[in-house]
């Protein structure tokens, strides 16, 4: 999930979801299928709400698996960081330095249900990286805090720290901030 090439820091989705979104998107689908299918026999006194089920729900699941297909490819990089003091995040479409960042979350779009990463800057500009849901909010929170937090502005330091609970991913992730020497 985290790679170290060279001074930058390559963040790809993890292969449990991976597995996880594959078998939600295509499951559901195959389950929509074979509602209409058994529907469609007309052997039970269900059968009306069978392929009533399955025509209503197709549509949504259909969305949502065309949503997700781009973060199937395997080996996608979601992000790439380059953490040093003029360091940046590079995303697929943009590049943000981190002295820029004036906040940064993970939001769940509400059309899509993908969660998005959102840095906004001191340009009032914001920047949506697309995650596929292939990175945890835990995870997210550990790369955040150990490669990005130490070479954010003093204000975007304490807006991050009231956001994350330390106390939470010590229990969770067996993460400990590292005190950071920055000159």
């Amino acid at each position: 999930m985290v790679q170290k090439k060279g001074d930058a820091v390559i963040i790809k989705g993890s292969k449990f979801y991976y597995v996880l979104m594959f078998l939600a998107t295509a499951g559901f689908l195959i389950a929509c299928i074979f509602l209409i299918i058994h529907g469609l026999k007309f052997n039970s006194k269900y059968s009306f709400f069978y392929l009533g089920g399955g025509i209503i729900f197709t549509p949504f699941y259909l969305y949502i698996t065309l949503w997700s297909l781009p973060g199937f490819i395997p080996g996608k990089v979601l992000l790439k960081i380059v953490p040093r003091e003029n360091g940046t995040v590079i995303a697929p479409k943009c590049l943000v330095l981190i002295k820029n960042i004036r906040n940064i979350d993970l939001i769940r779009n509400p059309l899509n249900l993908i969660n998005d990463i959102v840095i906004e800057t001191f340009d009032n500009q914001k920047i949506k990286i697309r995650t596929y849901n292939l990175l945890d909010d835990g995870d997210f929170q550990v790369i955040v805090d150990q490669y990005i937090f130490p070479y954010m502005t003093d204000n975007a330091r304490k807006v991050w720290d009231r956001k994350i609970d330390l106390d939470k991913l010590r229990e969770e992730d067996n993460y400990v901030r590292q005190e950071h020497r920055i000159e």
